[in-house]
């Protein structure tokens, strides 16, 4: 079982230099320290507080200055971030978050947003695959699902799909026993193209695209673009959020939020140019004729 630094309300009455030194020393003792090496410290309670004399009084403004610099400089000796989190009390002992659980639980929140952030560009990769451009492209199918035996399987899962030529899209199964389920997945898909089976492979021809389509669907792939930069400005909100929770719980000070909020800042406008790449490489398809 860790020991728990204690101090009593008495000691801390006055917060002398002599007494702020003493405690000190007494917490880097080998024997305040928990099994694994990771010190805990206990904090000073705001408000009032026990004199040597057992008289209650309020602390100056100045005494509270002096607290307040004791408890960081305490926390920051000993590699803690949450002195302020706790109360020092007579009788028993408070536990404080170790620097361990709250860079853990700082990584999550940065994970959980990265994870999130990879998930919204590839959605928005997705949606300009399947937005039909004037060539042919077997990214056009890759949201193409088929039921086969009772299950639905991505079309690419169960037939090879190429492009011998730049109108023309071939899709030859694995299994000759599926072509009608492929043609009935593909014209039930928003695909916009009629299949041509001829028994043995599936081919769709690709039509040029005449200039008002070509404008229309730009304007689309610009929407699905800022649709994925607002879904990753909510990441970027979440996890500041997250990170102000910590910071009410006094796990981290507002300079460590700032900073961490800063971090996802960079992160958001890393993803931000990447849909920014996919979305001028998806125009100039578009535009190429």
């Amino acid at each position: 079982m860790p020991v728990m630094a204690t101090i009593s309300a008495a000691v801390v009455a006055g917060l002398s230099g002599a007494v702020v030194s003493s405690f000190s020393a007494e917490l880097k003792n080998p024997a305040l320290r928990s099994s694994n090496g990771r010190a805990r410290v206990c904090a000073v309670r705001a408000g009032k507080i026990s004199g040597a004399a057992g008289v209650r009084r309020r602390p100056t403004q100045a005494q509270q200055q002096q607290q307040l610099s004791w408890k960081k400089n305490a926390a920051k000796s000993l590699g803690l971030v949450c002195a302020t989190s706790v109360e020092v009390v007579t009788n028993r002992s408070i536990r404080c978050a170790t620097t361990e659980e709250i860079d853990a639980e700082k990584e999550l929140i940065e994970e959980d947003a990265m994870e999130r952030m990879e998930k919204t560009l590839e959605t928005v990769r997705g949606n300009f695959n399947s937005v039909r451009t004037g060539r042919a492209s077997p990214n056009l199918l890759d949201r193409v699902e088929v039921e086969y035996y009772g299950t639905n399987v991505i079309l690419k899962s169960i037939a090879q799909v190429s492009t011998p030529d730049g109108s023309t899209i071939l899709i030859q199964p694995f299994d000759k026993s599926s072509l009608g389920a492929i043609e009935k997945a593909i014209i039930k898909s928003d695909v916009g193209l009629n299949p041509n089976n001829d028994g043995n492979v599936i081919r769709l021809n690709v039509p040029q695209l005449t200039s008002d389509r070509r404008k229309d669907l730009l304007k689309l792939v610009s929407k699905l673009s800022e649709d994925g930069k607002v879904a990753l400005r909510n990441v970027r909100r979440d996890s500041i959020k997250a990170y102000e929770k910590l910071e009410k719980e006094k796990k981290l000070s507002s300079d460590n939020v700032k900073d961490l909020s800063d971090d996802i800042q960079k992160m958001t406008d890393d993803y931000v140019k990447k849909i920014d790449v996919l979305l001028k490489e998806k125009e100039k398809e578009l535009t190429t004729v």
